[in-house]
């Protein structure tokens, strides 16, 4: 599965099952994704996860119990 441009996103926090963010794609590229959610944009580095063959991007940077948004996660 891979990112598709203007189209919805959604992942939810390791700590809390209720917290949920949500961002559009606003434009992709081969390596790189822009996501957006209302309010700001960032530019993500698109991984590639082996076991399901499906994308996969740090949203919000990578750091312990960070969000992942997946590709396979569409709103």
């Amino acid at each position: 599965m891979k990112f598709e441009a203007n189209k919805k996103y959604e992942c939810r926090s390791i700590c809390n099952y209720n917290c949920i963010w949500k961002f559009e794609v606003v434009k992709r590229t081969s390596k790189y994704i822009i996501i957006s959610d209302g309010e700001e944009q960032f530019r993500c580095k698109i991984y590639n996860d082996k076991q399901d063959n499906s994308e996969f991007v740090y949203p919000l940077g990578h750091y312990s119990m960070c969000p992942v948004l997946r590709a396979k996660n569409a709103a």
